[in-house]
């Protein structure tokens, strides 16, 4: 028999510390992500969207390109080896699983089906600053609808939904893009194998970046970049390169003058004509359900998904004026984005379903909010907080508590073993409005004694003297119990 008392070995204790790319989230990050959530939630219900909530894990296959691979079964995405030896992999998007439904339910489902759905989403991705392997995402799609109407509903949803969850006009835009005005664009610059098509679309998407003259150079030849690093080009020739970059600076006005502008550049492609015509379908959807230019625009630039979106794309960008806690200016750009996805539904039926929609990522929209100095949810108060004097007065510190409670105030007696001055520093920390004191002297009047401690500080400011402190007790009153609710209510109210 061994006797543990004897045994000298070192116990092991694990050092607390979160996994790589996992934040740990206090009542402020999750209240400003649930305001966002009722606020959108609210916007989306209004367009007839329902609720749907998918399981955490898909099987892998579901998640077409995520699948895991023999060698490299977590690539991507966090998977596991069910006992039947298939692959579930946990949810990388919204969109994967409500594929997956769609096909699953499709004879039962009502068509088009629109739905919203929000929740955790899991990326095996090297974390950084504001990139982290899981984060709350919030989607919205329609499918069954082949309809340029129904990427313009899903476009005025957004604009609406993000000015719901804090974002003023203004703040935000959201760009559209035709896939179909791409290709026909690389059918007419003459971009024959696909490599060379992805570079073209790679050599665009980098225009914010690097400006016209570095993507000319990505067109063509190639570019040697600050660090002497050479990016083999696109290889177009001069007449190609500049339609391309007729194309992409076709954006300048609202959408009508870029649908006109784009018409004179994108012509003798029936793939882009057909792209010119569903964007046009959109922005007049978009004008009659009010959104305008400064809410959407076409911007021929946007290049998202090249293995993924088969019609309209859109991103939102974000416009407000960041700053990090060091007042260092933060560019948060692309808070959103989505488009149509013909193809997502048929990897599982074999037939041709449409389908478009829009996700944004919560958590880091309510980081956003939060570097522009807007707080989203608004900033809440503690509960009051009930001081405790003496065990022997327990069940009159719970009856108050109880009282105020039932009258819907949020309170919670002291259930530390400190003395007044850290329960007060207690209350401070916790956000409380107000703290509650009955002593025997109070219990034995019929009296509580209320301290508004946002009164207390402001009076602080202005007492330099200890004992006038004393004497003056700012913020503080003794009042019959029975007037005890309505005291606390007007100090919360303001």
């Amino acid at each position: 028999m061994t006797d543990d008392s004897t045994n000298t070995a070192e116990t092991f204790r694990p050092e607390a510390r979160a996994p790589r790319g996992f934040a740990d989230k206090r009542a402020r990050d999750l209240r400003a992500e649930r305001a966002i959530l009722e606020a959108v939630s609210a916007v989306y219900e209004r367009y007839g969207f329902e609720a749907l909530d998918t399981g955490a894990f898909e099987y892998a296959d579901a998640l077409g390109k995520f699948l895991p691979d023999s060698d490299r079964p977590n690539e991507g995405v966090f998977a596991l080896q069910d006992d039947d030896d298939q692959w579930m992999a946990l949810r990388y998007d919204l969109t994967a699983p409500l594929a997956r439904f769609a096909a699953q339910n499709w004879e039962t489902l009502p068509k088009p089906f629109r739905r919203y759905a929000f929740g955790p989403v899991w990326r095996n991705e090297k974390p950084g600053p504001g990139r982290f392997r899981q984060f709350i995402q919030c989607d919205a799609d329609t499918v069954g609808s082949a309809r340029p109407e129904a990427d313009a509903e899903i476009i005025a949803m957004a604009v609406e939904g993000l000015e719901a969850a804090g974002l003023p006009r203004g703040a935000a835009v959201l760009k559209i893009n035709n896939r179909k005005l791409l290709n026909g664009l690389l059918t007419s610059a003459g971009a024959e194998s696909a490599g060379q098509k992805l570079a073209v679309l790679r050599a665009v998407d980098k225009l914010d970046r690097l400006g016209v003259d570095g993507v000319r150079l990505l067109l063509g030849e190639g570019r040697l970049d600050e660090s002497g690093d050479f990016t083999k080009g696109a290889g177009l020739k001069g007449k190609a390169i500049d339609s391309v970059l007729d194309f992409v600076s076709a954006g300048a006005g609202g959408r009508s003058a870029t649908l006109d502008n784009i018409a004179k550049v994108i012509g003798g492609s029936a793939e882009g004509d057909e792209g010119l015509l569903e964007l046009s379908r959109i922005d007049a959807a978009l004008t009659s359900l009010g959104i305008a230019d400064d809410q959407a625009f076409i911007d021929p630039s946007i290049v998202r998904g090249l293995e993924y979106y088969t019609g309209a794309v859109f991103e939102a960008e974000l416009l407000l004026s960041t700053t990090d806690e060091k007042g260092n200016k933060v560019s948060f750009g692309s808070i959103g984005g989505g488009g149509r996805y013909d193809d997502l539904v048929a990897r599982f039926t074999g037939t041709a379903t449409p389908a478009t929609g829009f996700s944004f990522g919560v958590t880091r929209l309510a980081a956003a909010l939060r570097a522009a100095g807007r707080e989203p949810g608004g900033v809440a108060r503690g509960p009051v907080v009930v001081i405790t004097f003496d065990q022997a007065h327990m069940a009159e510190y719970f009856s108050v508590v109880g009282q105020l409670r039932a009258a819907g105030i949020a309170a919670e007696v002291y259930l530390g073993t400190s003395g007044m001055k850290p329960q007060m520093k207690y209350a401070d920390r916790r956000g409380a409005p107000a703290v509650v004191m009955l002593g025997g002297d109070e219990i034995a009047a019929g009296t509580v004694t209320i301290k508004d401690l946002d009164a207390g500080r402001q009076a602080a400011e202005g007492v330099t003297d200890n004992a006038a402190w004393k004497a003056e007790r700012p913020g503080q009153q003794t009042i019959p119990r029975g007037e005890l609710v309505a005291a606390v209510r007007k100090i919360i109210e303001g």
